[in-house]
Parts: C-alpha cells; sequence; structure tokens
C-alpha cells in the first residue's frame, strides 16, 4: 500500500470498479479533491498504478478545458480486493454501478465486510438492484441514484463524456443532500428526487429503447424505427411499462437532460406524430453506438441485462394483474439467444420472424 492522496476534502469515497461509470464518477470525485478508492481486477490494477486515470471531458463547457485529464496514480488509490481497500477506511459513501447481471456474485463478495462499508449510491441500471444491496447489507446500507450523462470507455480507467447530462440521487438517506452538494462539486450535475422508485422507474423507461428488437434483429435502432410495425412494438412495450408504473403509484419524472415524460406522451401520440421524437430519443444517447443489449449479446459473454429491464416489467405487471406481452416476448427471446438455445442468425436481419412471435 504505497499510494497516496489528498486530504482535502471532507468525504471519502470507495468505487467499485473503474469500468465507464466508476472512472467517470470516481475521476470526478478525485479532480474535485476528494479522497477516492477504487477496487478492481488484480490485472487492471497494476496498470492504472502505473499510468493513472484518463478523462477526455472536453465537452462539458463548464470545465473551460480542450485536454483529457490525466490524474496521476498518487491522487487516488487503486487496490486489487475490497479487503485491501477498507484499509483505507473508514468510507462516507460508495459508489456501485456494476452490470445488474453482475449484482448477485457482487454482493456474495460483500457479504462478509458487511459492518466496514459505508452506504452504497447505487447507479447501476433497473430496479431490482437496491433491494438485492438491501437483503445483503441492510437497508440503510442503499441509496437509490440513476445516472443519464453518457460516457464512453476507450480502456480501463479511460473514459470520454459524450455528453453531459447529469446524475440523480434519491432523497430520504441521511447522506443524501451532502452526495447532492459533493457530486455537484465534482461537476457531475446532480439532482435530488423525492421518491426512489419514481427516479428508477423513469430511468429504465428510457433503456427500454429499442433495446432489445436491436439485440434479437442485428438492427441499429434507426433501422428498427423505420419499419413501422416494430416501431408499434415499441410503443407497445413502453405502454406496458407505463401500465406498471401507474398500477404501483409511480410518477413519470424528468431526470438530468432527460426529457422522460415527454417520451411517455409520446406513446398516446399516433405513430407517425410521435415517431420523430422517440427515434431522437433512442438514438440521441447513444451517437452511432449499438444499444447496449446488442453489445453484450455480441460479446458472447453469456449475459444480459434484459431480464432485469424488460424483465423486471414482465415480473412486476404478473404480480399486479397488469399484461405485459411485449416485455415478456422480448425477454425470452433476447434471453435464449444470449443462453445460445437459439442461434443468432434464426432473428437477424428477419423482423418477420419476431414479430410473428408477438401475435
Amino acid at each position: 500500500m504505497n499510494q497516496t492522496f489528498s486530504q482535502n476534502s471532507d468525504m471519502k469515497f470507495l468505487v467499485f470498479g473503474a469500468g465507464a461509470i466508476g472512472t467517470y464518477i470516481g475521476g470526478s470525485l478525485a479532480l474535485a479533491g476528494y479522497q477516492v478508492v477504487f477496487v478492481e481486477r488484480p490485472n487492471v490494477v497494476a496498470d492504472l498504478r502505473a499510468k493513472g486515470l484518463r478523462l477526455d471531458l472536453t465537452v462539458d463547457e463548464r470545465r473551460q478545458t480542450k485536454d483529457a485529464y490525466l490524474i496521476e496514480p498518487r491522487s487516488f488509490v487503486i487496490e486489487p480486493s475490497l479487503e485491501d481497500a477498507l484499509k483505507f477506511g473508514p468510507f462516507d459513501a460508495a459508489v456501485f454501478a456494476l452490470k445488474s447481471f453482475d449484482a448477485e456474485s457482487a454482493m456474495e463478495g460483500l457479504k462478509p465486510f458487511a459492518e466496514k462499508l459505508p452506504p452504497i449510491v447505487c447507479l447501476s441500471n433497473g430496479v431490482e438492484n437496491e433491494i438485492i444491496i438491501a437483503k445483503t447489507l441492510g437497508a440503510d446500507k442503499v441509496i437509490y441514484g440513476t445516472v443519464t450523462t453518457a460516457i464512453g470507455r476507450r480502456g480501463p480507467g479511460d473514459i470520454v463524456l459524450e455528453r453531459l447530462r447529469g446524475v440523480g440521487i434519491a432523497a430520504g438517506h441521511p447522506l443524501s443532500g451532502k452526495l447532492v452538494s459533493a457530486f455537484d462539486r465534482a461537476y457531475l450535475n446532480c439532482r435530488l428526487y423525492p421518491h426512489a422508485l419514481s427516479m428508477k422507474w423513469s430511468k429504465m423507461l428510457t433503456n427500454l429503447v429499442s433495446n432489445p428488437t436491436s439485440a434479437i434483429l442485428n438492427l441499429t435502432a434507426a433501422q428498427v424505427f423505420a419499419n413501422k410495425d416494430l416501431y408499434k412494438v415499441e410503443i407497445d412495450m413502453l405502454k406496458e411499462c407505463l401500465a406498471v408504473m401507474k398500477a404501483m403509484n409511480l410518477d413519470v419524472v424528468d431526470l438530468p437532460g432527460t426529457p422522460v415524460r415527454a417520451l411517455a406522451f409520446a406513446t398516446k401520440l399516433p405513430l407517425w406524430l410521435s415517431k420523430p421524437f422517440l427515434s431522437k430519443a433512442a438514438g440521441g444517447g447513444r451517437g452511432g453506438k449499438m444499444p447496449s443489449f446488442h453489445i453484450d449479446l455480441h460479446s458472447g459473454r453469456g449475459k444480459s441485462e434484459v431480464e432485469y429491464l424488460h424483465g423486471a416489467v414482465a415480473r412486476e405487471g404478473a404480480a399486479r394483474g397488469i399484461p405485459t406481452p411485449v416485455n415478456k416476448v422480448l425477454t425470452e427471446t433476447l434471453l435464449a439467444l444470449t443462453n445460445q438455445e437459439i442461434p443468432l442468425e434464426e432473428f437477424a436481419g428477419k423482423p418477420e420472424m419476431l414479430l410473428s412471435k408477438l401475435k
């Protein structure tokens, strides 16, 4: 443990992973003078201890810079195990932004250290990760959060800010207000939300658009939206999620830089009128990149977050007597492809195959 960090702040953060979100949030906090300790895989630790972090935040005009920030290794700590990282504690808060399909296994690794862990700000997509964390560590150790800012990852500890939107933190935890202030000081554009589930479900609503259809059919979001029948599938999918939210008494709320209420309103419009808006919503946050489900499916890693997004809509709908046939079929089909129960070629470029399953 030959690393040191500055002592000029009143909060210390533990960050799980130096992926896209972890590097962006943790790196931004480090730039603002906060003490940050990362936990990463051993093969990544050696590299980042040698070269530090690189954050290209040039699109954020508030920073008034044309160059990427290079955060030297002495300005943060990175350790290969939670046990080693906790030696730098105690911590005020932790940042958790892992994929939903990694949440259960991650919690198993955290369980032995539950008493030493600080409250965890969960920025992962989906609406069930906080429940998993609470079951493992206790409800007092969970702070609901969400990220709408678009981040590109060039490699471990190397990210580019593609579109600045912001971060949401749910009220109700003793640390909520202090976290908003700290995140704002780090230029993360943070906003406090009074209702955690309304915030999380509103974010999930934005994640649903053209995600499974793109993966299943091997088409871009633009190609999906160009097909009038597939576009109707997108609308029906969103309507199911909105019906579930209504049954749960959840509001659709706008998120930082993301007009979610307008997205929900678009589902009430004639298809021809709503398409331009939803097309922009589907592609605006991704640039030229394929949706995340497509990336995960074609990476061959055998995991998909569809079970935790569209699958969550279907599960909650079933529990409340709300029909969700579109979300159910999309979930089952993409999981079958992910698990190699059917070949990728069976649906690739064949919208009629998917549409036949949805009739």
